[in-house]
């Protein structure tokens, strides 16, 4: 089991250097907020287009598929699965519509509304999908890969350092208001940094219990979770440890608050590929205000 393979969680991808690379940390954040925000009250047709456009931005910038691979099986998996329940859940809207007179006989209705999509009456088995409860599917399931793969593709490409420098400059108006903005920068920025020692350090921890063959039949279940427990112990006490060490090594490096230490992240420079991601961005915010808010 490698959890740094499985679980690329806040990973940078290094090699290849592909355009997204080289968008501007502030406009990427952009892009990001975009695709969390936009499916707010959006239309399920809207909702299903950020996917297709996800999966097409992840295609023409040439990320790898083996930097994307681990999180999409699970993440279609546990997609599909929310969209299935979803589905057939029940929506607590009871509809029974019918006209209020009788039809003209010599009008007729090529597409009759249908409220109730399919309805399966098989003794205990009782399934039924409405209008209502397929919204609620492509919403609940849409959302959460957008959300997640979205902010996959943000850190793949996007460096700690050039994440804090492009919110420690967006947030930078907040300084008037006694903000500390470099704090929170630096915070964020040492817990993306964080985060692959996590991984490594249960990486091990889980390792290291395998090795020894433990028989967890004969030790019961009382006995296994003591096991665990133990192994959770030991996990916190090196988090904490390792987390010691890095203060311990800015404080010896002189680094013992921001504003008198100062450190060049990143250097924030806008080019032609940014202007034009800015207004691809105009487009797609127009195209979610006129076309995303309509119901199909």
């Amino acid at each position: 089991m490698d959890l740094l393979r499985s679980l690329p969680i806040g990973l940078y991808l290094e090699q290849p250097v592909t355009w997204l690379h080289r968008l501007d940390p502030r406009v990427k954040l952009g892009w990001l907020l975009s695709f969390l925000l936009a499916p707010v009250l959006a239309s399920a047709s809207w909702k299903l287009s950020l996917v297709a456009l996800l999966v097409i931005i992840s295609i023409l910038a040439g990320i790898p598929w083996r930097a994307l691979k681990p999180q999409m099986g699970w993440l279609l998996l546990f997609g599909g699965a929310i969209f299935v329940v979803g589905m057939f859940a029940p929506d607590s809207i009871n509809v029974t519509q019918q006209l209020r007179s009788p039809p003209d006989p010599g009008v007729e209705i090529a597409q009759p509304y249908q409220y109730v999509l399919f309805k399966l009456d098989a003794g205990m088995i009782q399934l039924k999908i409405t209008r209502k409860s397929l919204e609620n599917a492509i919403y609940a399931s849409s959302l959460i890969f957008t959300s997640i793969y979205s902010t996959t593709v943000y850190l793949l490409t996007t460096s700690p350092e050039e994440v804090a420098t492009g919110l420690d400059n967006l947030m930078s108006p907040l300084r008037r208001f006694n903000v500390p903005v470099t704090e929170i920068a630096l915070t964020l920025t040492l817990s993306l940094r964080f985060i692959p020692l996590v991984l490594e350090e249960v990486q091990n921890l889980v390792r290291s219990v395998y090795t020894r063959a433990i028989d967890w039949q004969k030790l019961g279940l009382k006995n296994s979770a003591k096991v665990w427990l133990t192994v959770a112990e030991k996990m916190f006490a090196n988090l904490l440890s390792r987390a010691e060490q890095i203060a311990v090594a800015m404080q010896v490096r002189g680094f013992t608050t921001p504003n008198t230490h100062k450190v060049e992240w990143h250097q924030l420079k806008l080019r032609k590929i940014d202007f034009l991601a800015i207004a691809c961005l105009g487009i797609f915010w127009t195209a979610r205000v006129f076309i995303g808010g309509q119901f199909i």
